[in-house]
């Protein structure tokens, strides 16, 4: 049995527009978010979108849509496919596909990448988890729809992309940024006069130690003068008497 209906946004048009069921039974059957579906209901979303009717393609039956009508507990459940194809692996490269049942949590994988890994770019971001540029802006700008209940969750955990993906484009985005890791680490840097300032303010200090020591002398030998010239005045008057 699938988990999701066939084009999913293109049934809950139908169903909004056809039945009475509410807007959780609706996203829970389509594997969208209730907000999604009153958007839809509202004209905000899905505009130009064709409603895909799930009783004719099989998915499910006129019955089960009246008892879930009446019971808004109830919740819709598909039917059993008719035919069962199987599953083909393409090789094939190019933007990457996201199952349904993974893209109500892509905005949450977003968020988790700009908060850990803001050197990744948009393109980066798109090519991992399978999005667009706008989606992108919009979380980041906490402008999309549903941003008041967005929580970052690591797209490897979801299952949106393997952990070898997401390490080659964080080496490629550190590769881009060569220059700006070294401009940060330069600025950390002293510079020279700051690193040799206490070795010139000590020789500036060894050169004044002399000058020090000959304004001693000089002053001792001012003294010795000093002294010595009352000797020589008291020779004199001793002579002259």
């Amino acid at each position: 049995m699938t988990s999701q209906p066939l084009m999913p946004k293109a049934t809950a048009v139908w169903l909004v527009e056809n039945t009475a069921l509410s807007f959780d039974q609706i996203a829970e059957f389509c594997k969208l978010h209730p907000l999604e579906v009153k958007a839809i209901a509202d004209g905000d979303a899905a505009q130009g979108i064709k409603g895909l009717d799930p009783v004719l393609t099989g998915q499910l039956s006129r019955e089960d849509i009246e008892a879930a009508e009446a019971d808004p507990g109830r919740r819709l459940k598909l039917a059993d496919p008719k035919v069962r194809l199987p599953e083909t692996k393409s090789k094939k490269k190019g933007p990457r596909y996201t199952p349904v049942s993974r893209r109500q949590d892509r905005p949450n994988a977003i968020l988790w990448l700009i908060r850990n890994h803001p050197e990744l770019k948009d393109s980066q971001i798109m090519r991992l988890v399978g999005t667009t540029k706008s989606t992108i802006q919009a979380i980041r700008d906490r402008t999309h729809w549903n941003a008041a209940n967005l929580t970052p969750l690591d797209p490897v955990t979801l299952g949106l992309c393997s952990q070898i993906d997401l390490d080659l484009e964080v080496q490629r985005a550190a590769k881009e940024k060569p220059a700006e890791a070294e401009a940060e680490r330069g600025s950390t840097l002293l510079p020279a006069e700051a690193t040799t300032a206490q070795s010139r303010a000590e020789a500036d200090a060894a050169k004044e130690e002399p000058s020090e020591e000959l304004d001693v002398g000089a002053v001792l030998a001012k003294l010795k003068k000093i002294g010595g010239k009352p000797e020589g005045e008291g020779g004199e008057g001793s002579q002259g008497a």
